[in-house]
């Protein structure tokens, strides 16, 4: 059975399932995390304490794919363009691992802010 997670930034509370990489196995281990986030387009990103290596990298996501940023040690969530897409494509600034999707409409996100507090945990069911 997938891992899921629950992410929680102010409004906003959803579940993700977690795919079977080597990545998403190293971000479930770390949890639980609270950090700010930061806004790039419509992409929610903020640091973490891992440092992995691209597998299996991409350069272009779905909307409410969840990846690991490794140029910026980041966890990102990804629910529409960024300013460097072309077109309606959801292109990171540079290829992320996938490690997760969202179980919700991801567009929610668009609500948050610049510095707003998010909290990332396991769900243990």
């Amino acid at each position: 059975m997938a891992k899921k997670i629950k992410i929680s930034i102010s409004q906003v509370q959803m579940e993700a399932e977690l795919n079977n990489s080597n990545t998403a196995e190293k971000m479930w281990k770390i949890l639980p995390i609270e950090k700010e986030v930061n806004r790039w387009g419509e992409e929610i990103y903020f640091s973490i304490p891992l440092r992995l290596e691209e597998n299996n990298a991409k350069e272009i996501v779905q909307e409410g794919d969840l990846g690991f940023w490794p140029s910026g040690s980041c966890f990102c969530i990804f629910f529409g363009p960024t300013p460097i897409s072309k077109g309606k494509e959801i292109r990171p600034a540079s290829p992320v691992n996938i490690f997760g999707k969202m179980l919700g409409d991801a567009k929610q996100f668009s609500k948050v802010e610049d510095g707003e507090k998010i909290k990332v945990e396991r769900v243990l069911k």
